[in-house]
């Protein structure tokens, strides 16, 4: 049994540094990379995927529960931090560290409050892919949640923590204590085509 922990593919957002907007969809290449990322979990016995609600993420997992068959659940607890009044403003235009550890973005959402449901969903992936021996979970979610479980929750076994997450990058966890991570920040699936590097400190 194995999480595969999966950050969304590319968006216009990602491409142009700009601080995500709830509803982004997914760019071409997005799409693009979703397919690859699609064909490579194909090849392993995905028994369910669970995925943030937010459009990038559940577009996505869509694209993987067409490839692999399995059933596809949302829960908003995977979410990215709600940025608030910060959303949709170019990276170049902040005049600050949105992600500074003590940094309250208006009408936002702090670490303290992500972490906290970060690690409710935590819990709640560990318990479905007990309840499913031999069969492997897919957890789409984004770059903060990502950070917030490696950072957090995960044991990287000598692995380097990435600086950001890839679009579509594969983080692949065994699901019992101490939560071993085998593989970080993975992009093999991708092609030069497909492989911009999106990544900002963050991964939003």
């Amino acid at each position: 049994m194995t999480i595969f922990l999966v950050r969304h593919g590319e968006t216009a957002g990602n491409k142009d540094r700009v601080m995500q907007v709830a509803e982004t969809p997914l760019s071409e290449r997005g799409i693009a990379q979703a397919e690859r990322l699609a064909s490579r979990l194909a090849q392993h016995r995905i028994g369910q995927i669970v995925s943030s609600d937010l459009p990038r993420a559940h577009m996505t997992a869509e694209a993987v529960a067409k490839a692999t068959g399995a059933p596809l659940s949302l829960d908003a607890r995977l979410q990215e931090r709600n940025f608030g009044d910060l959303r949709g403003t170019p990276y170049a235009e902040l005049g600050l560290d949105p992600f500074a550890p003590d940094y309250l973005p208006p009408a936002g959402e702090s670490w303290e409050q992500l972490h906290l449901r970060a690690d409710a969903a935590f819990e709640h992936a560990i318990a479905l892919v007990g309840r499913m021996p031999g069969r492997d979970l897919v957890v789409v979610t984004h770059g903060l949640v990502c950070h917030s479980w490696i950072a957090r929750r995960l044991d990287l076994g000598g692995l380097a923590a990435p600086a950001g997450f890839a679009n579509t990058s594969v983080t692949l966890i065994d699901p019992l204590p101490p939560y071993r991570v085998a593989l970080v920040n993975c992009t093999a699936h991708l092609d030069a085509d497909t492989a911009h590097d999106s990544r900002t400190r963050s991964g939003l």
